[in-house]
């Protein structure tokens, strides 16, 4: 018996909308000094890190708006599943070019999958979504293909 039925399927393409964020020199000094880096133009600034999208795009929330593991809530892109405890699958990403102070970014999320398989210890959902991030002109920045496995 399948746990996704067609409701849950439905969804699959569904994008939410877009989130902008503003680079900032500051911000890229921040990121540098936070996660050690030691490259010059990282720490002055005049680019960012590769993993410096990973947090750019999340929301600046009060504690207590945040669930119990730290993340902030659901988006909405993926539908309510049968199954709750989620892990992270893999990430495959790909960078189209530098990020430098002064870029607007645009973050656009699409649900490209939703399928199930049988697992050792029970049944399975994996959910994968891209990840685009281009410029307000629409220049290409990164993709990013995250599968996060439901079970």
């Amino acid at each position: 018996m399948s746990l996704l039925t067609a409701e849950h399927k439905a969804v699959i393409g569904r994008t939410l909308p877009a989130v902008r964020a503003e680079v900032t020199r500051r911000e890229i000094r921040k990121y540098a000094a936070a996660t050690g880096q030691r490259l010059d133009r990282y720490l002055a600034g005049d680019e960012a890190p590769p993993l410096f999208l990973f947090g750019l795009f999340f929301p600046v929330l009060p504690r207590e708006e945040l669930l119990e593991d730290g993340r902030p809530p659901d988006t909405g892109l993926l539908p309510p599943l049968p199954l709750k405890r989620v892990m992270a699958g893999g990430t495959e990403a790909e960078y189209h070019r530098r990020i430098v102070p002064g870029d607007v970014l645009l973050l656009h999320q699409t649900l490209v999958d939703l399928y199930e398989k049988a697992g050792s210890q029970g049944p399975l959902i994996f959910a994968v979504v891209e990840n685009r991030v281009e410029t307000e002109a629409g220049e290409p920045v990164m993709t990013e293909r995250l599968t996060r496995i439901v079970r």
